[in-house]
């Protein structure tokens, strides 16, 4: 989970999370925790065969920046490259991390966090 990107917030304001995840399962137990919590969240498409692209490099690995365009889902591609075995999501918490009306932070995230932690327990 990660104030990541601006470009989020473009797409999807103040009120909605971006998120991004290969795995179904996982992407599907996070929107439940969504549903339950009222931490709303937005799946969002990795396109990496559109966007992968985006952040290769002539004189590195990779590089942590894409074009103006689309920057959301190369940030979530550039994620991705770390993890090889294991589930995982990025929630793009950007918008509704910060209220100025509330006055300030929000804590956006941690009902979202805490309830699927707690799904994952129950399954055991």
């Amino acid at each position: 989970m990660a104030t990541l990107t601006g470009a989020c917030m473009v797409a999807l304001g103040d009120k909605y999370a971006g998120m991004w995840s290969p795995d179904e399962d996982l992407a599907k137990a996070l929107e439940a925790s969504s549903e339950a919590t009222g931490d709303t969240i937005w799946r969002m498409p990795l396109c990496e065969a559109e966007y992968g692209p985006d952040i290769k490099s002539k004189i590195a690995d990779l590089k942590n920046v894409g074009p103006r365009t689309g920057g959301a889902i190369t940030a979530a591609l550039f994620l991705k490259e770390f993890v090889t075995k294991t589930p995982w999501a990025h929630v793009d918490i950007a918008g509704p991390v910060w209220d100025d009306k509330k006055g300030g932070a929000t804590g956006f995230g941690v009902k979202l966090l805490v309830d699927w932690v707690e799904s994952q327990g129950a399954m055991k």
